[in-house]
């Protein structure tokens, strides 16, 4: 625990005249500056370093561009393989784990060690892999690499310790799962095939050993060629020659017949006492045409073959569809008797599996459910019902339904919410799902007792809203909502809608959601914004619908009617909405000057008639930006809204409009250089007189010459966002203009310009940035095109004439110095790091409010930071955080009570409220892209500055309670996740992390309280991550147990008769033929072995107890056996090069033995 005790007043600023906050903020970090009075604080800070740690927790949603598929019918879990590496392992709702190769290879397949607590992982760099799952974090225990060979193909037979594994050269190896090391025992190509056949027959695209006899392996080769070959005897019983190419063979389980799929869309069936030709063959969805011909159709690239003890075998396949057919669906087909059913698919089959009652392979199957794993989805349908119903997916599957586009993450909401969400959300599920239990049961998991209420919130490119339980580390939905619904449908490639955004004008940008009040805003791409309340009951409303002009006006001229109709302000702080602002019906005949140029229409147009809205967030408001002069509006960047004040303010590129949402007015549009009135810390031009009548609809227009203004209109309108910030790709060089020049640390000033040369433009300097974003209408070359030079800001791209606000913070302060008690007031942050305060004048009394305009003084306090603004926050003097104030939840639709006056319960957090020891005042938490801040209100005394980075620059600030206490939690570009202390701003933690691979992360990176944090680590997943040690500590309690033990089921008995007449299958012994006495050593150069993290961890962990020195001894034996190892390896060589010398040498021996000396 530390104290510091910090003189905050006394001393006076470096410069005479400098700007509050400016050249003495400027200072080293965490350096104090002065105030006018002296008086003392006392914060005592209880954060430590100890505190924190970085780890993942939970990841959720589909496994990014899957690749295999694997079950253990015992344990009852699933394993799916991804493309980058990843492996997800899935049990009952809550036993949900991921893993991940460190070299990032696709995996080609898995095999479970079945009811043995083990995963194989087969991958792409042609390593084996062994995951012990009997911990709650998987980890690996062995590797092989291969060195000349590809691996194609796995087999691990049930209760087995040795892997089949097929090569592309066609060769099979085998290896010892207990060791992990090759076995001398090799199937080569060549002796698998005849030896009069001249082509080779390609890799080994199947291995599985026969239910019959476990002595005798099936090998299937791609040419078509298959291969029984006999273990025991070393050679083959059949060879099968078949014209077309194999894909996969499935065994009846007696072991008398098998069946393939072939790349001409059939499958064959064999019989083992006949192999010459198929038993039958068969073209599914190939019909005869009328010249006597099959239908072409496409490969069967999977089909397994299922028996039943008291109906037909079950034959399930993919593919084989016709090609003549455009546009038809992926399938999976079940043939069951005659009956053939087609499951049509939303995405391509990447892989399936049949689930089966017994794990034996030579037992009646007994076959339940499938399992299907699609390129964006999994679904298990249940085969003991004849119309194939789905299961429920109980995991959150559809998270990326359609493409996530924002993230906020609530923890230690209201109790109450979540069941009402549920509630609510549960009355539009879909029905017609299986009755059963979902059959991917295994595992264990119990509710930790660290546990509070969590709600995950996305935003998406439809417009939709999903609100995710995520209490616990698990992830549930529990509502979704369409912001599309507001709007009329826009037309196919026309429209207003269509002409900005060609794709998802409904795109969700960023949300504001309050869980007291409940008061839910969005902000979409079509630069509009919807203000929603919650409501137990459905009414019929009729939406209403501002538009704001909060753009600047690229003609230069006013007409005195358009003067007189729209008066221009005449003192800040008297500002009042103009009627213009308000249309219930956007497209007004005049929306459209004479030469065809849009003006004063906005993007979308709203419902105009009333409309019935069911229980949930119903809309209240819809606010749009217009057109103008042919220009669309800029992005919204900015957004904050108050339920106590009734308030909502947002900002873009141009400046920032607040909207009093309960009157449904306009009460501020302004340009960002309005806003500050007579405290501008930039010397600036003044503006022609005709510019200075500029109307309140419009924002006051930066350009005064036409060349100008002709840049302006030449500007493409496209624009992308990082946090909701504009981003704008075509950002015209920083030398077109007179860069600023700064006049000390935080005070640059900008020189006046000659005519012609663009006004206004941000620094080529080390606070400013480049970026290049390529226009682009794919998501993963917008997320991926992400180039940046040494920069301050995400939001500081806007290299025009424009200072974006980049955030917004209502709350009770001290707009000005000389203010004695707190009011409510507006913090606005800009693009070149200036904060401006905006006091308000609000009316306390209900009826008052609903009457009286709310006023706004706009000279409020600036104050400078390095960098874009990123954050606000508000601390009391003894360091405990100041929440905003609110509007304690009503519901506006329920029936009205007589007997209770309904009027507004306000719950504030006043400044002064705890402050008896310190006197008035608070302290401001200023965060922006390259530096922290602390100020003391209302004398605006910086009292702590800390540079963040130099080199990088903040995507994501937040202020967030951990362990009782409050600190700054910071996300970096270059990967760096940091926390700071507050108020002093000492470094607490400052991890590399993640670096910045995509605009994504920028994009749905959010810290919460608790030490909780998340990001989208692929276009379908959310990663959770932790940076508390606490809750470190206290993860493996809250994970799922992947193993549970379980007895293996008995197998039938088979009876004398079929165990006299049905083969010697148990008498059959691996180890003999396998094991190193009878197969002796494979080559140490066909593949390396490589000790598993999992198994050395274990061990230094047994070296720190009892049996310390017994374990390192055994490290250290281990590590001499392997350097005799490679040692015995090179000299293995040597001997190799050694003989090839000597053999070379005696046949130039022979060559020139009777040569006489001429004639060489």
């Amino acid at each position: 625990m530390k104290k510091f005790r910090k003189v905050l007043d006394g001393l006076t600023t470096s410069s005479p005249g400098a700007t509050v906050g400016s050249p003495s903020c400027g200072s080293a970090a965490g350096t104090p500056t002065a105030a006018p009075t002296p008086k003392e604080i006392d914060v005592q800070e209880t954060l430590v370093s100890e505190n924190f740690q970085l780890c993942k927790t939970v990841r959720h949603g589909f496994p990014y561009q899957p690749t295999a598929l694997a079950f253990d019918p015992v344990q009852k879990i699933l394993a799916i393989g991804s493309r980058s590496g990843g492996v997800r392992i899935l049990g009952r709702p809550g036993v949900d784990c991921y893993c991940q190769h460190e070299s990032g290879a696709a995996v080609l397949q898995l095999q479970f060690l079945i009811n043995e607590g083990a995963l194989v992982s087969a991958c792409a760099d042609d390593t084996l892999h062994l995951w012990n799952l009997r911990q709650r974090r998987p980890a690996i225990l062995h590797s092989l690499k291969f060195n000349r060979e590809r691996i194609t193909f796995c087999h691990l037979p049930f209760q087995s310790k040795w892997l089949y594994v097929g090569t592309e050269r066609g060769n099979t190896h085998i290896v010892n799962i207990e060791s992990f090391v090759l076995s001398g025992y090799v199937i080569m190509w060549n002796k698998a095939i005849e030896l009069s056949t001249k082509t080779h027959p390609g890799p080994v695209v199947h291995l599985s050993d026969s239910p019959k006899d476990e002595g005798k392996l099936l090998i299937g080769f791609e040419s078509g060629t298959i291969v029984q070959w006999d273990l025991r005897g070393k050679k083959a019983d059949f060879r099968i020659y078949y014209d077309e190419a194999i894909h996969s063979v499935s065994w009846h389980h007696e072991g008398k017949q098998f069946m393939c799929s072939h790349s001409d869309g059939s499958l064959t069936l064999w019989n083992l006492r006949n192999t010459t030709k198929p038993f039958q063959v068969t073209f599914p969805h190939g019909k005869i045409q009328k010249d006597a011909r099959k239908e072409s159709c496409k490969p069967i690239l999977k089909v397994e073959y299922k028996t039943c003890r008291n109906s037909e075998p079950f034959v399930i396949f993919s593919g084989g569809l016709s090609y003549d057919k455009a546009g038809r669906r992926p399938a999976l087909t079940i043939m069951h008797g005659k009956a053939i059913t087609v499951l049509e698919m939303d995405y391509p089959i990447v892989e399936f599996m049949v689930l089966c009652e017994t794990p034996y392979n030579n037992e009646v199957q007994e076959p339940y459910a499938v399992v299907v794993l699609l390129e964006k989805d999994l679904i298990v349908v249940d085969l003991t019902q004849s119309n194939y119903p789905v299961f429920e997916n109980p995991y959150p599957m559809d998270i990326h339904e359609s493409p996530v586009t924002c993230t906020a993450y609530f923890a230690d909401c209201p109790p109450d919410i979540i069941p009402i969400l549920y509630s609510i959300g549960a009355k539009h599920k879909k029905t017609g799902y299986s009755q059963k239990e979902w059959p991917i049961s295994g595992g264990t998991w119990t509710l930790g007792s660290h546990t509070y209420p969590e709600i995950i919130i996305t935003g998406h490119a439809d417009g939709s809203i999903k609100f995710w339980d995520a209490s616990a580390i698990t992830l549930q939905m529990l509502y979704k909502m369409k912001t599309s619904k507001v709007f009329e449908k826009p037309k196919p490639g026309e429209g207003r809608a269509a002409e900005l955004v060609e794709e998802d004008p409904f795109a969700i940008q960023m949300v504001s959601w309050c869980p007291q009040s409940r008061m839910f805003c969005v902000v979409g791409i079509s630069a509009h914004i919807i203000l929603y309340r919650f409501s137990k009951y459905d009414a019929n409303t009729q939406i209403v619908s501002l538009e704001v002009r909060l753009q600047c006006d690229s003609d230069d001229v006013i007409s005195p009617s358009e003067n007189e109709n729209n008066p221009s302000f005449s003192e800040p702080g008297s500002h009042s909405p103009q009627p213009h602002h308000q249309h219930q019906h956007p497209a007004s005949p005049g929306s459209r000057t004479p030469e065809g140029i849009k003006d004063s229409i906005p993007c979308l147009k709203v419902k105009d008639r009333a409309v019935r809205v069911p229980p949930g967030y119903q809309s209240e408001l819809v606010i749009q930006l217009l057109w103008v002069d042919g220009e669309p509006p800029q992005q919204i960047t900015s957004l904050d809204i108050n339920s106590a004040y009734g308030l909502l303010a947002f900002g873009n590129c141009y400046g920032l409009a607040v909207v009093d949402y309960l009157q449904k007015t306009v009460i501020l549009c302004m340009s960002t250089l309005d806003l500050y009135g007579s405290t501008d810390p930039y010397q600036r031009l003044t503006r022609s007189p005709r510019r200075n009548r500029q109307s309140t609809s419009g924002l006051t227009e930066l350009t005064d010459n036409q060349q100008s203004i002709d840049m302006e209109r030449n500007k493409s309108p496209t624009s992308d966002h990082v946090n909701g910030h504009c981003t704008s790709p075509t950002s015209q060089p920083c030398s077109a203009g007179k860069p600023r020049i700064p006049m000390g640390p935080e005070g640059p000033r900008l020189t006046r310009r000659g005519p012609g040369r663009p006004p206004f433009r941000k620094a080529q300097s080390a606070a400013c940035m480049e970026i290049s974003l390529p226009v682009s209408h794919t998501e993963e070359s917008r997320e991926n095109s992400f180039t940046r030079s040494r920069s301050s800001s995400v939001s500081s791209i806007d290299r025009d004439t424009k200072e974006a606000v980049t955030t917004l913070q209502f709350g009770e302060s001290y707009g000005r110095k000389n203010d004695v008690l707190p009011t409510p007031c507006l913090w606005v942050g800009t693009s070149l790091g200036v904060v401006l305060l905006i006091p308000m004048s609000i009316p306390t009394d209900q009826e008052e409010r609903m009457e009286e305009p709310v006023t706004m003084g706009v000279s409020g306090a600036v104050l400078m930071l390095k960098g874009s603004v990123l954050r606000f926050s508000f601390l009391d003097c003894m360091g405990a955080l100041i929440q905003p104030p609110y509007e304690v939840w009503r519901d506006h639709n329920a029936p009205e009570d007589p007997d209770r006056l309904r009027r507004r319960k306000l719950v504030h957090f006043s400044p002064s409220s705890s402050q008896d020891a310190c006197g008035d005042g608070h302290l401001a938490v200023v965060c922006s892209e390259r530096q922290a801040k602390v100020f003391l209100m209302p004398s605006q005394s910086c009292l702590f500055v800390h540079n963040i980075t130099e080199s990088s620059f903040v995507l994501r600030a937040d202020v967030v309670s951990v362990c009782n206490s409050v600190c700054l939690a910071c996300f970096c570009a270059n990967g760096h996740v940091m926390t700071l202390s507050l108020p002093s701003l000492r470094p607490l933690m400052d991890v590399n992390y993640l670096p910045l691979t995509d605009m994504r992360i920028a994009r749905t990176f959010y810290f919460t309280n608790g030490g909780q944090a998340l990001y989208l680590s692929s276009p379908t997943e959310v990663q959770r991550i932790t940076y508390s040690q606490e809750m470190c500590d206290n993860l493996q309690e809250m994970l799922g147990e992947l193993f549970t033990p379980i007895e293996t089921p008995e197998a039938q008995n088979r009876g004398f008769l079929k165990g006299f007449f049905g083969g010697n299958a148990h008498t059959f012994d691996r180890e003999e033929l396998f094991g190193e006495a009878a197969a002796g050593k494979a080559s140490r150069s066909l593949a390396q072995h490589i000790p598993g993290q999992g198994g050395v961890e274990g061990m230094k962990v047994a070296a720190s107890g009892v049996v310390g020195e017994l374990a390192r001894a055994r490290i250290a034996l281990d590590e001499r056996g392997q350097r005799l190892g490679e040692l015995e390896e090179r000299t293995a060589l040597m001997m190799t090069s050694a003989e090839a010398f000597s053999k070379h040498a005696h046949e130039l021996m022979l060559k020139c033995k009777d040569k006489k000396w001429y004639q060489f």
